[in-house]
């Protein structure tokens, strides 16, 4: 809490206080008024007087406030009426906290006591919690000329050197009464380039589209004034009763601004208004505006900072909005004083009623809303002019918007070509996959052969025919029984080939004239199984129907000799493991 200067003064029925409060919210004053205690509060001010006589709060008191010296005058009736009071002008003592003026002795004898002291029950002291206060004393006028200056147009200066602890939330920059305008604006560019969040740029532009697209296409209520900008009217502005009653209560005041300082004056009102511009586009009514302390040299100079100041603080960080408010400031300037008026008592009610902005109203806001009703109309139009043709780029900013795009775009692709990959992979294994269940549909004959090849079921029941014979299922039929069945099952089913197979098995014989007989007619038989069993095995090889080589598996009739000498005529005929 800060000690404000204060004076006072009576005659014989009121005390009388004069309260120096610059800069402070005029909407609310605390006052407490009991005997011999006044206590005052207008934040960041606090001032309790412990006075020489009583005072009354009884409803003859009167109080005025004079916002251009930031003076409180106060009128407190006395409790008894022609009471004199006094070392009014002991101003010290005034602050001191009640009971402190009866001095008790620094150093106590503790032996005076004796040993009754040691059984005499400690009384517990007490604390003051009241706050200490210092007395204010004003800032020489050759330390405010070494101080650096700030505000409409660098008429303050010395403001923050005692609310610096109480206004550190309303600016970022340390002791700004004692920083250069070339320091402040290297720590600006330092302390962006420092925030500068390139996950949080990225997401908004490319995870946040939709969001991003709903803002753009939100419409202002400037954009309804007029559609056209050439067919701008100050006649069209319509102020509410809350506004009209903000003017009436402006002191009409003109102001000494050389040609430079109005250049920085326009200049400084073209970022506030591109900072109120961007807080209703991106809030949409919600409003949370933001002043620099900074001077600008051209209106270039003030899209840059505006750009970078919108890419590192806000929610929403993208460049279509940056791009999209200069536009709407444009469009403000077009319209009129009269348009720009009304933003700036929009943002003179918004400071107003956050605790603590509203010193920047006294700072800014207040004296462009004055100064703004006598500029010329045609300084307005001009200005929206040099909006409407200045041009605001990426590389601008000195942030690497384009280098951070052009890796994201780069990542993105082969983001892109590796899912391309995967679902090429994934289609090709499952064509793959398709195929190879086509090809066991169509190629069951691996499994069961005999329940597809409905052609070759005679041949293929020889072939299980001779295989029972070789296991022995049928050794009670007859060699040549079972040889001219054999025949006339092919005869039935098969058709005999022109090419005949160059190998051939012989058949060893060391018998009789009848076995010899019976040899040759076994050997006919022989010749034409074994035909036909290769035609067959071809025929399927060609459908793709059959992967066994029944050439691996050739018929073979051989005698009894090779295998028992003892039945002499008799033929077995088995299916052979080996080669031809």
């Amino acid at each position: 809490m800060i000690t404000p200067a204060f004076e006072l003064s009576q005659d014989a029925d009121f005390l009388t206080l004069v309260i120096r409060v610059p800069y402070t919210r005029t909407s609310e004053f605390d006052i407490y008024i009991q005997g011999e205690d006044f206590k005052f509060y207008a934040k960041p001010y606090f001032l309790r007087l412990t006075l020489p006589g009583r005072i009354v709060e009884d409803g003859r008191e009167k109080a005025s406030f004079d916002i251009d010296k930031g003076l409180f005058t106060l009128h407190v009736p006395k409790e008894t009426a022609g009471d004199h009071f006094e070392g009014l002008e002991m101003l010290t003592s005034l602050l001191a906290p009640k009971g402190s003026r009866s001095a008790k002795p620094l150093v106590e004898d503790t032996e005076a006591c004796g040993g009754g002291c040691e059984e005499e029950e400690e009384e517990e002291e007490e604390f003051d919690w009241q706050i200490e206060q210092e007395v204010y004393t004003e800032t020489p006028a050759e330390t405010l000329k070494e101080y650096h200056k700030y505000g409409f147009g660098n008429l303050r200066s010395g403001v923050f050197a005692r609310l610096q602890e109480e206004l550190n939330e309303v600016i970022d920059l340390k002791d700004p009464d004692s920083t250069a305008p070339e320091l402040r604006r290297h720590n600006r560019l330092e302390a962006e380039t420092t925030i500068f969040c390139a996950d949080h740029y990225m997401v908004n532009l490319y995870e946040d589209e939709e969001e991003i697209r709903n803002l753009l296409k939100f419409k202002p209520w400037w954009r309804e004034l007029s559609p056209d900008p050439s067919a701008h009217s100050d006649t069209s502005i319509t102020f509410t009763e809350e506004e009209k009653e903000q003017m009436r209560k402006f002191t009409n005041c003109s102001y000494l601004l050389d040609k430079k300082a109005r250049f920085h004056v326009w200049l400084g009102l073209v970022d506030i208004i591109l900072a109120y511009v961007y807080d209703v586009r991106t809030t949409e009514g919600e409003h949370n505006v933001s002043v620099r302390l900074i001077t600008y040299h051209s209106v270039q100079d003030v899209l840059v900072s505006f750009g970078r100041r919108t890419l590192c603080y806000p929610l929403y960080r993208h460049f279509s909005l940056i791009t999209r408010a200069v536009k709407d400031v444009a469009c403000i300037f077009q319209s009129g004083k009269a348009c720009v008026l009304k933003c700036l008592l929009a943002i003179h009610k918004i400071f107003r009623e956050n605790d603590p902005a509203y010193i920047l109203n006294d700072l800014y806001i207040t004296d462009y809303c004055i100064w703004i009703q006598r500029v010329k109309s045609k300084h307005v139009l001009e200005l929206a002019e040099s909006l409407h043709n200045a041009k605001l780029q990426k590389n601008h900013l000195d942030l690497e918007l384009e280098i951070l795009e052009q890796a994201a775009e780069l990542a993105l692709k082969e983001e892109a070509d590796d899912e391309e990959e995967e679902e090429e992979e994934d289609s090709s294994s499952g064509s793959d996959s398709e195929d190879e269940e086509e090809s066991e549909e169509e190629q069951p004959e691996e499994t069961q052969p005999e329940e597809k090849m409905e052609n070759n079921q005679t041949g293929l029941g020889t072939l299980e025919t001779l295989a029972e014979c070789q296991r022995g299922g049928e050794e009670s039929r007859e060699p040549r029984r079972l040889i001219e069945e054999l025949g006339e099952r092919l005869e039935a089913g098969l058709t005999i080939q022109e090419d005949v197979p160059q190998e051939r098995h012989s058949i060893s014989s060391s018998n009789t004239k009848g076995e010899g007989e019976r040899k040759s007619e076994g050997d006919y038989y022989h010749q034409c199984a074994a035909e036909n069993v290769r035609d067959t095995t071809k025929a399927a090889a060609s459908r793709e129907l059959l992967d066994v080589c029944l050439q691996r598996n050739p018929l073979r009739i051989i005698s009894n000799d090779e295998l028992d000498s003892d039945d002499d005529g008799n033929l077995l005929l088995t299916v052979g493991k080996g080669g031809p």
